[in-house]
C-alpha cells in the first residue's frame, strides 16, 4: 500500500498501466507482421524473424515507439493498421476507480507516456481517458524515451514536481529502473498489463494486480 501521505504527484505511464496493453501486443506481433509479410511477399514465420529483429534494434529507444520511424522502416501505413483494430483499445476496469479516487485525495495526475502522439491521440479519443487527468505527456515532445535520464530531468524541469513526493506507476522493468536512478520516492509495477496474458511480477518493487486494493482512504 503506497503511504498517500507522502505523496503529492502520480505519473502513470498509459498503455499497460491505466490501457489494457492487449491491444499493443496484438498489434506489433500479430497485425503489423501479417502486413509485412503480405506487402513484402514473405511467409508470416519469416515476417515475424524479421520483425523480432527490427524491434530489438531499437528496444528501449524513442523510435521504439514512434510511429513515423516504423511507417518509413516498414512502409506500412501504421495509423490506418490501428484503426483497424481500435475496437480492442480498453481502459482497465479498475483504473478509472483509481484515478478518481486520487483525484478526490487531492492528489496531482499526469500522463507520462512513451507513446507517439498520433497513437496518444487515438487512445484518448476512443477511452476520453483525458477527462480523469491533469496532464497528457508523450516523451515524442522531449526527443527522448523514459528510459533515459535526460528525460526525467526535463520532465522535472518542467512539472517541477517533487521527486521524493511522487509516485510512478508503470509495468516496464526498464523504465521503473530508469526512475528509481533518477530518485523518484515511489515505485508500483504493473504485474498484469495485458488482460489476456498471465501475471508476472516485476522484481525489485511492489507489484500491483488491482488499482482497487491500494485506494486512497
Amino acid at each position: 500500500m503506497p503511504n498517500w501521505a507522502n505523496i503529492d504527484t502520480v505519473l502513470l505511464d498509459m498503455d499497460g498501466t491505466l490501457l489494457d496493453l492487449h491491444f499493443d501486443n496484438h498489434f506489433w506481433l500479430h497485425v503489423v507482421p501479417q502486413a509485412y509479410a503480405k506487402k513484402h511477399q514473405l511467409s508470416l514465420e519469416d515476417a515475424n524473424t524479421h520483425m523480432l529483429k527490427k524491434y530489438e534494434a531499437v528496444q528501449g529507444q524513442l523510435q521504439w515507439y514512434c510511429l513515423d520511424y516504423w511507417q518509413q522502416e516498414l512502409q506500412l501505413p501504421i495509423m490506418e493498421l490501428k484503426r483497424e483494430i481500435q475496437h480492442l483499445i480498453s481502459i482497465r476496469e479498475d483504473a478509472i476507480v483509481f484515478l478518481n479516487a486520487l483525484k478526490a485525495a487531492g492528489k496531482e495526475l499526469i500522463l507520462l507516456t512513451n507513446a507517439h502522439r498520433d497513437s496518444l491521440s487515438l487512445k484518448v479519443e476512443l477511452t476520453e481517458l483525458d477527462m480523469y487527468l491533469d496532464k497528457l505527456i508523450s516523451t515524442h515532445d522531449y526527443g527522448v524515451s523514459k528510459e533515459q535520464q535526460s528525460l526525467w530531468q526535463q520532465v522535472e524541469a518542467d512539472l517541477k514536481f517533487d521527486r521524493t513526493r511522487t509516485l510512478f506507476v508503470d509495468d516496464s522493468a526498464a523504465v521503473l529502473a530508469a526512475a528509481k536512478e533518477f530518485g523518484i520516492g515511489h515505485l508500483l509495477a504493473v504485474a498484469n498489463p495485458d488482460s489476456k496474458q498471465p501475471t508476472r511480477i516485476l522484481s525489485g518493487y511492489e507489484n500491483i494486480t488491482d488499482y482497487r486494493d491500494i485506494l486512497p482512504i
